[in-house]
């Protein structure tokens, strides 16, 4: 600004350009960070099921570890039906599936697996004890049971 006889002259101002050339790179590293830290689900759920509510539940560790099964309804049937990976199945096809969830498990994994059971609070006891008598006779001897704490957050609880 140039004082010139008394009054304030006013020269005029460009703004400069906004430099948007680390945009994309930033955009990109972003995109690539949710990439690696989303998991992605690998099992579409058939059945429905409202897991109980526990008293002392414990966190799952390992999740590479751990196997599995859903036990509910599907939309349009009043039967319960077992869910294993993306196909409905029967008692008679559990010992299969572990076999085959144990043989693409790392060693280490596999002496650490664990079968987790996330069954509807309506399922006959009947149903759940055929389904440990199969995970016996597979040798999948460590089961969870899915429950919510009171504040209606799904857990896992101990090992039986």
């Amino acid at each position: 600004m140039k004082l010139k006889r008394g009054v304030f002259q006013r020269r005029e101002r460009t703004m400069p350009g906004l430099n948007t050339s680390a945009l994309p790179d930033l955009i990109f590293t972003v995109l690539f960070f949710f990439m690696i830290v989303t998991h992605m689900r690998d099992v579409e759920l058939l059945v429905h099921y409202d897991v109980p509510q526990g008293t002392e539940l414990q966190k799952q560790g390992h999740k590479s570890a751990v196997t599995y099964i859903y036990v509910g309804r599907p939309a349009d049937s009043d039967t319960f039906f077992i869910q294993l990976n993306n196909h409905l199945a029967s008692v008679a096809d559990i010992r299969d599936f572990v076999e085959e969830e144990r043989s693409r498990m790392s060693a280490e994994d596999q002496g650490r697996m664990v079968v987790s059971l996330k069954a509807d609070r309506d399922v006959p006891m009947r149903v759940i004890a055929d389904i440990k008598q199969a995970l016996q006779q597979s040798f999948a001897l460590r089961i969870n049971y899915s429950a919510r704490d009171k504040g209606n957050k799904e857990t896992e609880t101990a090992t039986n």
